[in-house]
């Protein structure tokens, strides 16, 4: 995924590109308040670049650009379409807001 954006992540930031996920069938059957939360807490995000000291203190990077990551709901800075060159949304989060790489089959 190449970065369009016209942002560049400084330090630690890390700048995602947020998405909805597919809905399919589903097996498992939860109650709505359990839904709920789980929409609350997460929210799914393709990187598309990385400051350059994102996980500096590790022996290699937990993501890369056009990884598919989870992060919190809430988490870092939204970029909006007026403030990018292409238009599009954004956010700036930390590195550590990234908890979970996703494999997309």
């Amino acid at each position: 995924m190449s970065n369009k954006s016209g942002l560049k992540p400084l330090g630690c930031a890390v700048l995602v590109e947020t998405y909805e996920p597919q809905k399919k069938g589903s097996v498992i059957v939860m109650p709505d308040a359990v839904k709920d939360r789980m929409v609350m807490m997460e929210q799914r995000a393709i990187v598309v670049a990385v400051g350059p000291e994102a996980w500096s203190e590790e022996k290699r990077p937990r993501a890369k650009p056009g990884d598919h990551v989870l992060i919190t709901k809430h988490a870092g800075y939204v970029a909006g379409a007026d403030c990018t060159a292409d238009g599009q949304t954004y956010r700036l989060v930390n590195d550590r807001d990234i908890f979970c790489a996703i494999e997309v089959t």
